[in-house]
C-alpha cells in the first residue's frame, strides 16, 4: 500500500547547529536505506514559509502499522509530526517513474457531479477523462494517480514546465467542469530516491 506523508519538523529552541546537522545527516542516510528497502519512494518540498521545515514523502508499506514502524525509525522523528494519507489504486494510474527535468506538481481533485446528471453522460465523461489521462501520460505530463479517502477524490502527480502549463493541462480534463482542484508545486528534495 502507498501513503502520502506530510512531515513537519520543529527543532526545539536552543538545539545546537551541530546537533541539527548530525540528525539531518543520519536522516539522509536512513532515507537512502528506506529507499533501498522499497519503503521510501519519493520525497519533495512543498512551498514553505520562512523558517518552516516540511517535506512530503511517498511511502510504501504492507499496512498502517508497518508504515508507523518505518516513520518511527527515521532520525528526524524526534522533532517531527507526520500527517498520513492512505492512497488507493486508481484505474487510470500510468505508474510512470520520475525524471529529472520539468517541475512536478501534486493535484487533489474532488469531483461533484451535478444532481440530476444522466448516468450515460457521467459514463461518457468518465471514459473521455480516462482517454485524456492516457494521452497526458503518453506525453509525460501525468506520472501517477491514486484514489484518496472519501468519495470521488483523486491525488495526481504531474510534470509541467511551469504553473501556466499545469493550468492548461488541467483545463484539458473532461471532468474539469465538475471538479475542484488544489495544486501544490513541488521542489526537489536532496534525499529524493526517485531521482537517483
Amino acid at each position: 500500500m502507498e501513503y502520502l506523508v506530510t512531515m513537519t519538523t520543529h527543532v526545539p529552541v536552543g538545539t545546537s547547529d551541530q546537533t541539527v546537522a548530525d540528525v539531518r545527516a543520519r536522516e539522509a542516510a536512513h532515507s537512502s536505506d528506506l529507499a533501498g528497502q522499497g519503503h521510501l519512494l519519493r520525497l519533495w518540498r512543498p512551498p514553505l514559509q520562512p523558517g518552516e521545515w516540511r517535506s512530503l514523502g511517498l511511502f510504501a508499506a504492507a499496512d498502517d502499522a508497518r508504515l508507523e514502524q518505518v516513520l518511527a525509525s527515521m532520525p528526524l522523528r524526534i522533532w517531527r509530526t507526520d500527517e498520513v494519507t492512505p492512497l488507493g489504486p486508481h484505474p487510470s494510474d500510468p505508474g510512470l517513474p520520475a525524471k529529472e527535468g520539468a517541475p512536478e506538481f501534486l493535484t487533489t481533485f474532488t469531483i461533484a457531479v451535478p444532481p440530476g446528471t444522466p448516468g450515460e453522460i457521467v459514463a461518457d465523461t468518465e471514459a473521455r477523462e480516462a482517454h485524456q489521462a492516457e494521452e497526458l501520460a503518453r506525453r509525460g505530463h501525468l506520472l501517477r494517480l491514486w484514489r484518496l479517502p472519501g468519495e470521488w477524490r483523486t491525488l495526481g502527480l504531474w510534470r509541467a514546465r511551469d504553473p501556466a502549463e499545469m493550468r492548461t493541462l488541467l483545463a484539458s480534463l473532461p471532468l474539469g467542469a465538475w471538479m475542484t482542484v488544489q495544486t501544490t508545486p513541488l521542489s526537489p528534495h536532496p534525499s529524493d530516491p526517485g531521482l537517483r
